[in-house]
């Protein structure tokens, strides 16, 4: 996976295809991306899915892209990550640079990279009736 430093609809699309590398769907299955409604994300929504432009192709066939209801951060996991990662590691931290805040939060997350329980946990989402 690559790392981009600067987020744009070109990245999403990217960082799609490297998703359907990575995670190979299913002949006849499809996988459902809820996104957040960053610009960047209505983007690379729009080009794929609305207006269906033959280059996206490949992640038609595999993907169908969702949003999520706008300013809704209490449905995203992302945001529950993120909480998490500021309050262990960035909260009341000082990083001379940005290349040492990156290797920090790298290392961070690398022992995260396995399936494990306390990034599960923070990612699951539990209706209330």
């Amino acid at each position: 996976m690559t790392k981009p430093s600067w987020f744009n609809f070109e990245t999403v699309i990217q960082s799609l295809r490297d998703f359907i590398k990575s995670y190979p769907v299913q002949e006849g299955k499809r996988v459902y991306l809820v996104l957040d409604n960053a610009p960047w994300h209505k983007k690379a929504v729009r080009l794929v899915q609305t207006e269906a432009h033959e280059e996206y192709q490949d992640i038609r066939e595999k993907l169908t892209l969702l949003f999520l209801p706008p300013y809704s951060p209490d449905l995203n996991p992302i945001e529950q990550c993120w909480r998490v990662t500021r309050r262990e590691m960035t909260h009341n931290t000082y990083y001379t640079n940005k290349a040492e805040l990156e290797k920090s939060l790298d290392e961070y997350y690398a022992q995260y990279r396995e399936p494990n329980g306390k990034f599960s946990s923070l990612c699951s989402f539990k209706h209330k009736n």
